[in-house]
């Protein structure tokens, strides 16, 4: 607030006259004291601080007083009270716009419209502030005068918020990842490239240089700045100035032939703003430098309200109708609106003096003439309320004091004019459908139609090159100690080569553009140089990409980008194998023991229960007890070999059969098949089979010094750091795991596969043991957001599609005897696991036919047993259960028969005594 009253106590001296000529005025009010105001005045004075020797400025100036007429000609509108515009003309100067601004507040205006920038407003809003007179703008677009540091800003256009976010919108779909911005280095220009800023952020963009233009530059100061842009990698450039210094831009661009193709150019609606209101004598030279430029302009939906202010417009002036015509015109339309709303609430307009203006000795500064709005506040709330209906369409504020509904048009200059490829708004995003028609959607199918670029072509332009300043790119290389055929430097001279080499050249030969580079080692040449270290330091700046045997995992991501990756890679266990002899009993290694048991179980208990179904009914299975346990035992064994001569008579005996002769077959065939592989393949063994075993001791663990292993293996797998042994050399591999963990070595090493494969290629002794238990790969590390690593991962592609990187790999990494000979390390032995399910359904046939049997029998027993006892004391017989047993061991058709012969029997005795009776019915009836 000091700020506000210094420039008071300035321009006071300024306007001494004015004052003078106004004292008596503010005597006489004096007098008068709190006299009653009519509640609705004659005529209402509003001010306006423009630039009128700008096309914004007569635009302005020209709605402006179109709306204030059709206004006090409207009856319907402030129902008699007339407004009237008192216009000021700023002429450039921030002085003098301010000195406009207090000449405004001494009139007693209630609002003031303006002023055309944001600098200037900035400034005013301190001042309408204290005197609480709305401050209305529609050309003063900086995002930050939304802040509650100005309550009395109200901006009837849309915050160039919105335009940065359009922009971003852009960048984004067309996949750029960095922008340079070109602004002038004021408020305006500073706060809305910070927006930008922001908005490219959310799409992880960024702005790669800032170019400030003085706000006084001249042509010369431009083309200084363009030069030193032209030096740059991005060749997206954003333009955020003024309508003036923005034709000098382009114009000193395309003499800098920086409008030719490859070069973006994206500008805020400053550049439509130009070509709508202005009329050229010459199109041609007039459009020449700005060819494929893309800008944005307002988007306004047509209404009849639209038409008929375009119609009057033409009657007006030669100028173009121009997007600030129309919110100029609005602009009055609100504030009349709100003011007759304010009257019809109550509100009156009167000015009171503010006690602060006086000095330290009690006197006054000349400043009698400013005073208090006392209704500014209500006056505030009334526009900030209004709803109405403009020839820009709809007209509200949010809860922000932004207009509601904020859309533009993506235009692209080309020609002697311009083409529309597309919208944008606040909730569809970037669409080729008008805005109104897909309110909720946050995207379209094709969000633009196609651009005609700089340099008349329709493909996309890449948005970046290599920098034309000669410097090469700095990439860092691991130099090893170890495994140097993946990167090592040829003796005598600053060149490397290897397999990594070979891939990255072959990658960069197949880019449709040079790049520059040349190799750094980085290591002390006696201990393999730390990789993830290595990385770091691109986001350090030492180095601008790393090409070398570099993983990618995940905290390496988080400091640079990687290409696809060129290898697969993923850690291995690798421990000392000896190979396996058939031996003696080798005919018994393919089953466990377990297994075995298992086996022969079943053998004996399927035999006994196919005894049980055929004993009663099968002569076969029928004899002495030590027949019946030889033809069981023979009978199930020789099912083995398919070879059983015994016939099945029931169907729960066949049923059992079937089943068991499934499993015997299966099992016999997985015998043979692993039996086949252990006297015909060579099989290695090895008491570490994977890192789960390995996990499980105590012993030591090899890995490579300075690589991410040990952190893995601590962080993510819990083993203790104190089992850790750092080795270095391959031939430390080797020694460590001859000597083995008895002998102060290691039980096994953990590293890559593609070092491990290397190791092995002539070391017969030792193998990888297990499964492959990470999986990813090794790539070439650029820094974050590189457009050249995107390159250089389809170089890679292309380089496996064409099988190049096959070819490289095969010159560099060709294995050798050992890892071409076949051997691998002995595959488990059959288990009991891998054949429960088939023994389940065994086990439950078994069962089954088992319970169908007992229940027949004993169906049987109750239906043919002997007629010995009552029939209700015939089952508490306590020989029941050795009766049952001999029923059940009786042959089923001697049981039959004798049931028969009872039967007959019984007829037989019924038919004799029929006959008895008869003879006696007989005599008992003879006289």
């Amino acid at each position: 607030m000091n700020t506000v009253w210094g420039l008071l106590v300035v321009i006071t001296f300024f306007n001494g006259c004015i004052i003078k000529d106004q004292w008596w005025t503010y005597a006489k009010s004096q007098i008068t004291g709190n006299a009653s105001i009519p509640s609705r005045p004659e005529v209402i004075n509003i001010g306006s601080i423009f630039t009128l020797d700008t096309i914004i400025g007569k635009v302005a100036k020209i709605g402006l007083e179109a709306a204030v007429e059709n206004v006090n000609n409207d009856p319907t509108i402030l129902k008699g009270t007339k407004l009237k515009l008192i216009v000021h003309d700023s002429n450039f100067s921030g002085f003098l716009s301010i000195m406009e601004a207090f000449q405004s507040l001494e009139t007693e205006s209630v609002a003031i419209i303006g002023p055309q920038t944001s600098v200037l407003a900035h400034m005013i809003s301190h001042v309408v502030n204290k005197l609480q007179v709305p401050l209305l703008s529609f050309t003063a677009t900086d995002p930050t005068l939304s802040s509650l540091q100005y309550p009395f800003f109200v901006r009837t256009t849309h915050s160039d918020a919105f335009q940065m976010a359009a922009i971003a919108d852009i960048v984004a779909y067309y996949e750029w990842k960095q922008v340079v911005a070109i602004y002038i280095d004021d408020d305006h220009g500073r706060n809305g490239i910070t927006f930008l800023a922001d908005q490219l952020a959310t799409k992880r963009c960024k702005i790669s240089h800032k170019a400030p233009i003085k706000p006084d530059a001249r042509r010369a100061d431009i083309r200084e700045v363009l030069l030193q842009i032209a030096l740059m990698e991005s060749r997206v450039i954003v333009v955020h100035t003024y309508a003036n210094w923005g034709l000098d831009v382009l114009q000193a661009a395309h003499d800098l032939h920086m409008m030719d193709r490859g070069y973006v150019w994206i500008t805020t609606n400053w550049l439509s703003t130009i070509i709508d209101i202005s009329s050229w004598v010459n199109p041609t030279k007039f459009f020449s430098s700005m060819q494929g430029v893309i800008t944005l302009r307002s988007y306004i939906k047509d209404s009849p309200l639209k038409r008929k202010f375009a119609t009057e417009w033409k009657n007006m002036t030669t100028l173009g109708l121009s997007t600030y015509s129309l919110y100029a015109y609005d602009t009055i339309w609100l504030l009349a609106r709100a003011l007759d709303n304010f009257f019809n609430h109550g509100g009156s307009v009167s000015f009171s003096k503010d006690p602060e203006l006086n000095d330290s000795r009690g006197g006054f500064l000349n400043l009698d003439s400013l005073r208090i709005f006392n209704e500014g506040n209500l006056l505030l709330n009334n526009i900030l309320q209004v709803k109405m209906n403009g020839t820009t369409g709809p007209v509200e504020f949010t809860s922000d004091k932004n207009m509601i509904s904020p859309a533009f048009e993506v235009i692209n200059v080309i020609g002697t004019g311009f083409r529309r490829v597309g919208y944008w708004s606040n909730s569809s995003r970037l669409s080729t459908t008008l805005p109104e028609t897909v309110p909720n959607r946050t995207s379209s199918p094709k969000p633009l139609r196609n651009v005609i670029w700089p340099g008349e072509t329709l493909k996309k332009p890449r948005g970046w090159v290599f920098p034309h300043n000669g410097n090469q790119l700095k990439i860092g290389v691991p130099k090893h100690v170890n495994f140097k055929e993946f990167v090592d430097q040829v003796k005598g001279t600053d060149m490397y080569e290897g397999y990594c080499i070979d891939v990255f050249t072959s990658a960069v030969n197949l880019l449709p553009y040079a790049v520059p580079y040349k190799f750094y080692p980085y290591g002390d040449g006696y201990h393999d140089p730390d990789a993830t270290h290595l990385v770091s330091l691109i986001s350090a700046g030492v180095y601008d990409a790393v090409v070398g045997d570099i993983a990618i995992i995940t905290n390496r991501t988080q400091m640079a980008d990687f290409t696809q990756p060129y290898t697969e890679s993923g850690l291995v266990v690798v421990a000392p194998v000896r190979r396996l002899n058939s031996g003696t009993w080798a005919f018994l290694r393919p089953f466990t023991a377990k297994l075995w048991c298992v086996t022969g179980l079943f053998f004996i208990v399927v035999g006994a229960i196919v005894w049980i179904l055929e004993h009663r009914i099968n002569d076969e299975f029928r004899g002495p007890p030590k027949q019946q346990i030889i033809t069981t035992l023979w009978f199930s064994f020789s099912t083995l070999y398919f070879s059983h001569k015994q016939n099945m008579m029931s169907s729960l005996g066949r049923l059992v059969l079937i089943m068991w002769l499934l499993v015997v077959l299966i099992i016999s065939s997985s015998y043979t098949a692993s039996l086949t592989s252990i006297l015909t393949v060579q099989k290695l063994s090895s008491p570490i089979e994977g890192i789960s075993s390995l996990m499980s001791i105590k012993d030591p663990i090899g890995y490579q010094q300075n690589s991410f292993v040990r952190n893995y293996l601590v962080d993510e797998l819990g083993i203790s750091e104190t089992r850790l042994v750092p080795l270095n050399l391959p031939e430390d591999y080797e020694k460590a795991l001859n000597d083995g963990p008895s002998n102060g070595g290691v039980a096994a090493v953990v590293d890559e596969r593609p070092y491990i494969e290397l190791f092995l290629s002539t070391r017969c002794q030792f193998s990888i043991v297990g499964q492959q238990f990470t999986k990813n790969g090794w790539g070439f590390a650029f820094p974050r957001d590189s457009p050249l690593a995107v390159d250089i991962s389809s170089a890679i592609l292309k380089l496996s599609e064409n099988g190049e990187l096959q070819r490289i790999h095969d010159k560099w990494l060709t294995q050798s005897a050992c890892s071409s000979q076949g051997a691998k390390t002995a595959v488990d032995r059959l288990e009991l696991k891998s054949f429960k399910g088939l023994f389940f359904i065994c086990g439950l046939a078994c069962c089954i036919a088992l319970f169908i049997y007992l229940g027949l029998t004993i169906h049987q027993y109750a239906k043919h047993k002997p007629d010995l006892l009552e029939p209700s004391t015939r089952s508490l017989k306590p020989g029941g259960l050795k009766t049952f047993i001999s029923f059940v061991d009786e042959k089923h058709e001697s049981v039959k028969a004798r049931t028969q012969k009872r039967l007959e029997e019984a007829r037989s005795r019924a038919s004799l005594d029929g006959s008895r009776s008869s003879r006696r019915v007989s005599v008992s009836d003879t006289p």
